[in-house]
């Protein structure tokens, strides 16, 4: 059984800019998206590059983000767990707690947003409180199972598939409603379906195995410290870099052919991790860096007020029932809009900070998740 080693754990702040950089990535990828709204209608302003931004969008955000913010989920949960530990209490029911205030804040996103993920996140999150006891070689060969992609190889040396008719069809129906119906309808269908629609998403795309891999990767990262710049941390993350690019670069010239179901959610897995280790190293290697990023520590720490506010703002410019930019623009100027969430957001992060010093929503999910709690040092 893993037991603390009670060391201190001091805030992270390339954590906070890599939360920073995944909120901004998902909101710039679901305006890509138009929010989940893909129209056979014409649209009417596009422009030439249109297909190019969205491969680049894609290859670089798609699946990337939700998994960065998947494993700084499972690095928050090892740091409250293990605060709690050298303290001498169980954090396991209070997370368990913690997890179903967050499937709550889900469903009020999912009622505007039908690609909400805290739902999904609150489930995997459970998951988290037993592999927490399990020693460090025995969740090293858990996260090699999940990462390995083991539901798609099972099917690809079985022959085994799974039926996606329900997905498309509940798809198709919320899209169409996303284009002609009111935001009731919008609404009710959203959290009448949204979890389920999610969950068979999560299975097609193969996310289901990987996002939990990332979750227990998260913390184990914690465990060994390796987000702190201590010892021979900052050369095993760019030997992770390294290695990561020399894979990203092999597997980009591959025809995967038939093994695409099973190659593509690892081929997504190499890109994270690139992306996280470039970050990491270039922030404890090169100061400028550093305080370039820094700006986004904040946008980080507010990351569950900015993902439900861009699913309201988004869904509002998106949606049939608000401005409907779902028929009016193409890939690029929904980037553009994107990025002006993106920034309008920062600024409303930037005038809350001034006086208080977590999100709203991030203060109102502590407040809760200690409710009841004796001493102010449980929070802690």
């Amino acid at each position: 059984m893993y037991k603390t080693r009670n060391l201190p754990n001091t805030r992270i702040d390339v954590a906070d800019a890599l939360r920073g950089i995944a909120v901004a990535g998902i909101i710039l990828f679901h305006a890509v998206e138009h929010f989940d709204i893909f129209t056979k209608e014409p649209i009417a302003y596009t422009l030439p590059c249109d297909q190019m931004v969205g491969d680049v969008m894609a290859w670089l955000l798609s699946g990337k983000m939700y998994g960065i913010f998947a494993m700084l989920f499972g690095l928050s949960f090892y740091i409250m767990n293990d605060n709690q530990q050298q303290k001498g209490r169980s954090f396991s029911g209070r997370f368990a707690w913690r997890m179903c205030l967050l499937f709550c804040f889900g469903l009020i996103n999912v009622a505007f947003y039908d690609g909400d993920i805290l739902m999904l996140y609150a489930v995997y999150g459970l998951l988290l409180i037993p592999v927490s006891y399990l020693p460090s070689r025995v969740v090293w060969c858990i996260i090699a199972l999940l990462a390995i992609q083991p539901v798609e190889l099972f099917c690809l040396v079985t022959g085994v598939t799974i039926d996606h008719t329900t997905l498309f069809d509940i798809y198709h129906k919320t899209i169409a409603l996303h284009e002609d119906g009111t935001f009731i309808d919008n609404a009710v269908n959203n959290l009448r379906y949204g979890f389920e629609l999610n969950l068979r998403y999560n299975v097609y795309s193969g996310r289901l195995t990987q996002l939990l891999c990332l979750f227990i990767l998260g913390m184990q990262l914690g465990r060994h410290r390796f987000f702190y710049d201590e010892g021979h941390h900052l050369r095993i993350w760019h030997r992770i870099l390294t290695l990561s690019l020399l894979l990203v670069i092999v597997m980009s010239v591959l025809d995967f052919g038939g093994l695409t179901q099973w190659l593509t959610p690892i081929y997504n897995l190499f890109i994270l991790m690139m992306i996280v280790s470039a970050v990491v190293s270039a922030w404890y290697a090169f100061s400028p860096v550093r305080r370039a990023l820094q700006s986004l520590c904040f946008f980080g720490r507010m990351s569950l007020t900015n993902y439900l506010l861009q699913s309201i703002i988004g869904s509002f410019i998106f949606c049939g029932y608000g401005l409907a930019f779902y028929r009016l623009v193409g890939t690029t100027y929904a980037v553009l809009i994107g990025l002006a969430m993106v920034l309008v957001q920062y600024a409303f992060g930037r005038y809350w900070f001034r006086s208080h010093t977590r999100g709203p929503l991030e203060d109102l999910w502590r407040r809760l998740t200690w409710i009841g709690s004796n001493t102010v040092s449980d929070k802690k």
